[in-house]
Parts: C-alpha cells; sequence; structure tokens
C-alpha cells in the first residue's frame, strides 16, 4: 500500500488533503497528515478509511524521522524555513518530496546528494509559484515550436477577494498566511524591463503601481515580486527583453499599503509592549516613537487613506492586542487576521495573467493567457485549490510513475507540466487565451 504524508493543514492545504483522499479512496492508498494542532487537522481529515490525522512537532527528531521513512512520498505545507528540517530526512531515507515555496537556498546545496540517491525534490509547485511556471512553459515551448523569439513576458498574478464580498475599503481579505501578506515586497524586486535590469527597493515597490485590465474585473494594479531575473535562465529566456513576474492587488490597496511601508508599520523590531493596549493607542505610540508628528493630519487630509487606516483600527479605544512583546508587524498582522478575515460565505478569488509579445519570422505577435478562479467559501477557498490541487497530482502522478524525473526541480520540464495541467483543466482550472 502506498504511502503519502502531508506535513502542515493550514488555510492552503484544504483542498489538497480532500484530494489525497479522494485518490487514497480510488487506489487503496494511505494518507498520513501531520500537524502540530492536531484539532486542525482533524477537522480537515474527518473519518476516513484510508487517511488519518496525526499530532506532530515538525522539530520532534525521532518521531518526524519516523514518520518519513514509513512514507513513499512526503508533501511539506510547512512555513519555508521548515523545509530543509524535512529535506535531509528524505535525503537520507531517499524518499521524494513536494513543496509549493521558492526552492530553499539550503537545500539547492543538497542538489547533487538529491539525485545521487534518484529521488525527486519537486518545489514551487503551487500557485505562484507553481502554476505560473507551467502554463508560462507551455506557451514557451508552443511558440518555440514555431520558431519563434520571446520578446517580452509579464507574468501577473494575485490572491484577491471575489469582487461580490469584496466590502472594505483596502479591496482585501485573507486567504493565505497572513505574515506573508505583511511582509510582502521585503526583499524589494529585480526584473527586466525594455533590455534593463531594473532593481526596485522595498519603500518603493507599492509607489505608483501600473495597471492592467482584466476580463470583467476592470482595472487591477501590479508590483513587481522579488527576483524575475534568477527565472530568465529556469525559462531558457535571456535574451528577452522584458521579463517580469509581479503580484496583482485592487489599485486603492498598492496607494493604501506604500502608506503602511511609509509609516514603518512593517518594522520587524519587538518595541511594544500590548498587553492591554488599544489599537488607538498602539497606533499614538507608533507614530510617536518614529517623529511621524503630522501623521493623522497626512491620513486624514486623504479620503481613501481615512478610510483604510480607520479600518485598521486608527481610533478604536476597545479593541486590545494582547499579544505581548511586539513589533509593528505582528500588531499589523493581528490587525488584518481580525479585520481582513474571509467571514463564512465569502469568497476569494485567484486571477494570473501572462503577457506574451513573441515574433515569427520577422512578424510580432501579442497573446495574452488568463485564469479567474472563486473560491467556494472561506475554508474551501481558490487559493488552497490552486496552491493544494498541483501538489497532490503530481504525487499522484509519481507514485504511478508517470513522473520519472530524479533530482532538484521545479516545475518547468514538459514531463512534469504536461499531464499536471491536464488534469487540472478538470477542475475548472483553464486558461483562456486571446490575442
Amino acid at each position: 500500500m502506498k504511502h503519502i504524508l502531508l506535513f502542515g493543514a493550514g488555510k492552503s492545504a484544504t483542498v489538497l488533503i480532500d484530494y489525497l483522499k479522494d485518490i487514497s479512496t480510488d487506489k487503496q492508498w494511505k494518507v498520513t497528515v501531520a500537524e502540530n494542532d492536531l484539532a486542525l487537522a482533524q477537522s480537515k481529515v474527518g473519518e476516513h478509511e484510508f487517511a488519518k490525522a496525526l499530532q506532530l512537532n515538525i522539530e520532534d527528531d525521532l518521531k518526524r524521522k519516523a514518520l518519513i521513512q514509513s512514507a513513499d512520498i512526503v508533501i511539506s505545507m510547512m512555513p519555508p524555513a521548515l523545509h530543509y528540517l524535512i529535506a535531509l530526512d528524505c535525503i537520507e531515507y531517499k524518499k521524494d518530496l513536494l513543496t509549493a515555496s521558492y526552492v530553499d537556498e539550503k537545500v539547492k546545496q543538497e542538489a547533487s546528494k538529491i539525485k545521487d540517491a534518484g529521488i525527486l525534490f519537486l518545489c514551487e509547485m503551487g500557485l505562484d509559484p507553481g502554476i505560473d511556471h507551467m502554463s508560462a512553459m507551455q506557451m514557451f515551448d508552443d511558440i518555440k515550436k514555431q520558431n519563434g523569439k520571446i520578446i517580452s513576458f509579464k507574468s501577473h498574478c494575485g490572491g484577491l477577494v471575489a469582487p461580490e464580498n469584496d466590502d472594505n475599503p483596502w479591496h482585501y481579505k485573507i486567504s493565505w498566511n497572513p505574515k506573508s501578506v505583511v511582509l510582502a515586497g521585503k526583499a524589494g524586486a529585480m526584473f527586466k524591463e525594455n533590455k534593463e535590469i531594473r532593481n526596485t527597493n522595498y519603500e518603493l515597490l507599492f509607489h505608483g503601481c501600473n495597471e492592467i485590465e482584466i476580463n470583467q474585473l476592470g482595472k487591477l494594479s501590479y508590483y513587481p515580486n522579488r527576483d524575475s531575473i534568477n527565472y530568465m535562465q529556469l525559462y531558457h529566456l535571456e535574451d528577452a527583453e522584458t521579463f517580469i513576474r509581479t503580484t496583482l492587488r485592487y489599485p486603492e490597496f498598492c496607494k493604501g499599503w506604500q502608506a503602511i511601508i511609509d509609516f514603518k508599520l512593517t518594522d520587524e523590531e519587538k518595541k511594544y509592549d500590548t498587553n492591554k493596549l488599544s489599537l488607538a493607542s498602539f497606533f499614538q505610540q507608533h507614530f510617536k516613537l518614529h517623529h511621524f508628528d503630522n501623521a493623522l493630519q497626512t491620513i486624514e487630509s486623504n479620503d481613501l487613506l481615512k478610510n483604510q487606516f480607520e479600518n485598521l483600527g486608527l481610533h478604536d479605544d476597545r479593541m486590545l492586542i494582547d499579544k505581548g512583546f511586539c513589533s509593528a508587524a505582528d500588531v499589523l498582522q493581528f490587525i488584518i487576521e481580525t479585520k481582513w478575515a474571509l467571514q463564512k460565505n465569502d469568497k476569494d478569488m485567484i486571477v494570473m495573467l501572462h503577457e506574451i509579445e513573441y515574433e515569427v519570422n520577422g512578424q510580432k505577435f501579442k497573446v495574452n493567457s488568463e485564469l479567474i478562479v472563486k473560491g467556494e467559501n472561506n475554508v474551501h477557498t481558490a487559493m488552497a485549490k490552486t496552491v493544494g490541487l498541483p501538489l497532490g497530482i503530481a504525487a499522484k502522478l509519481i507514485l504511478e510513475e508517470k513522473i520519472k524525473e530524479t533530482g532538484l526541480h521545479i516545475p518547468v520540464l514538459a514531463s512534469i507540466y504536461e499531464p499536471v495541467l491536464q488534469e487540472l483543466k478538470t477542475f475548472g482550472i483553464r486558461f483562456n487565451e486571446s490575442n
């Protein structure tokens, strides 16, 4: 009996767990969901003949190693910093490993050991990164079969709130890790535009965001996402004149988040005793500490910022933080977890758009490829669907020996992306192309 081991049962794992339960019933495979919060894991696994939830502190070496040794394939939905622990065990016991996270630098250093062990580590196998790689590479390969040369590639992706449930001035609700939302963009961004390598530092990342038009949705804004340059070689597009990967938000979000950064509300140095501290008192302390003497005047003279900061609790004397000694980023995370939570019947929405310009025999062409996926509710979200399903499908294909690669990879190989994209279509995850 094949055994699939999943570490983590958080927000993005819900649909993955449902998929693994379905295939375990069909194939009579065993599924174990290991999670520190046993009640959370049990709520998602439920009563099932082949699937079970298990309590695990990921740093319990003996228990973790024993679980990995018993598995045929391992999926990690743990925070990225913890993948390395799991990766070392997978190398030791020669187990394939899947993650939705960016390739960890320490894992990269183990690439030769992974290859020598004859196992597959498939990283960046979620939505973004993940579906973006697979769908883009499929288009590139089709263009290259026509002897085409790609001139420009812009890839946009965002996890948003569906328009019908968009009811706050930020036009945003939390469908994934709230800490990642708070710290997004901290490393700045690097990309290529009109043959020039451009660097944008964090302090200016959300300033003057560019806009694009999305069918049925209108205008969305985007900001550059991390290091796009790194992917030019992986995509075999070193000669492209423009290459940029971005994150999509509603325009109002970018304007407000630039103010968040300007007011240093994402600082990570712990400076605040939040016991019995109200939101209003926190903002007062923070502005005073950083000598933002005109902060209130700046906020209240701008209708958008006024509404957005009121939503964050700028004048809220009643809500207490009570999280111990915190940084501004910690407090901001607490605020958005509370204020921007998806309600029971709220729907989130995934939007992805690839814009490609290419040339065939001296003639120039443009093609756009667009994906819009809506969630069902605040548990079965579009984010959980698009992050989890590629992982589950890949795990199944590997166990069926339909994916036979070994070594450290992201899903840019046709042998990986073709069968995964094909099955994703059966779940309504399909792109629409237009010229």
